[in-house]
Order: C-alpha cells, then sequence, then structure tokens
C-alpha cells in the first residue's frame, strides 16, 4: 500500500479544514484517515498513482492549508517518503524509481510535529545527519532536482 501523508500549514487545523469542506471530505471519505505527525492527514492508498490523483483531487486545499504532501511507496523505499512532485514524475515515467535518491530534504520531529527541512545531497548512499537542531528523529523525503533548496 502506498501511503500519502500531507503536513498542514502552522497557522491551520489541517484535519478540520479538509474535513469541513464537503469536496475534500467526499474525496477522502473512502480512506482510514491516521495522523502520523502533529497536524498531518495520512492515508493508504493502493497505488503510486492513486496517491497522486488523490492530491491532485485536493490540490486546491492544498495550495491554501498545506506545507507538505509526502508519498511512501514501499516498492521505491520502505521509509524515505517522496515529494508529491517527485511522485508524480516516477508515475508518469519521467523519472524512475532508482534515480529518485540522490536529493533529500531531511525533516526533523519536535513534539511530533515536523520542523525545517535540511536541504541535502546524499554521499556515498548514505543519508546525512540532521544538524539544524536537537530533534527526537528524523524523516527522509527524496526530490526532485528542480525542487532541491526550495
Amino acid at each position: 500500500m502506498t501511503q500519502v501523508c500531507i503536513v498542514g500549514s502552522e497557522d491551520v487545523h489541517l484535519q478540520y479544514e479538509l474535513l469541513s469542506r464537503e469536496t475534500a471530505r467526499a474525496a477522502l471519505s473512502t480512506y482510514d484517515i491516521t495522523e502520523p505527525f502533529e497536524n498531518s492527514l495520512c492515508v493508504e492508498t493502493v497505488s503510486i498513482g492513486a496517491a497522486v490523483s488523490l492530491l491532485n483531487d485536493l490540490n486546491w486545499y492544498l495550495v491554501r492549508f498545506a506545507d507538505a504532501c509526502l508519498v511512501l511507496e514501499p516498492s521505491i523505499s520502505a521509509d524515505e517518503w517522496l515529494s508529491r512532485d517527485l511522485a508524480r514524475d516516477v508515475r508518469d515515467g519521467h523519472v524512475s524509481p532508482e534515480e529518485t535518491g540522490d536529493h533529500l530534504a531531511i525533516y526533523g520531529v519536535e513534539d511530533g510535529r515536523l520542523v525545517e527541512p535540511m536541504y541535502v545531497t546524499r554521499v556515498d548512499g548514505s543519508v546525512p545527519s540532521y544538524d539544524l537542531r536537537d530533534v527526537e528523529e528524523t524523516v527522509v523525503v527524496r526530490v526532485g532536482e528542480d525542487e532541491f533548496g526550495r
């Protein structure tokens, strides 16, 4: 199963904003919703294509209420997420799954919330340590070359 995680902007309550609107609520109605990080919404879809389609359906809301949209595709990596743009490029065949691991955004997790990403390039197959602040854990997100450092 492919997971989709939408991370809300700091100044909004993401689940309230999405579930209080009829169109977004309808798009999410068939999914079991979890909250892996504070102010996030996560669902499981059947494929990377379904994940990207769901994000496309919710785009109007995501532009207004979300800071990040992440996709975890187990056939690519069991523990590294893809950015929405990179997931779309993989689905569309513009980027092969093997070409997704070089550019990373590493988020810190502080008090259950994702905090500022550190943009890095993977060296020798390893993930550099997050050094922007002292955090409980990190979340690794593969990003496309055009997103690097945004």
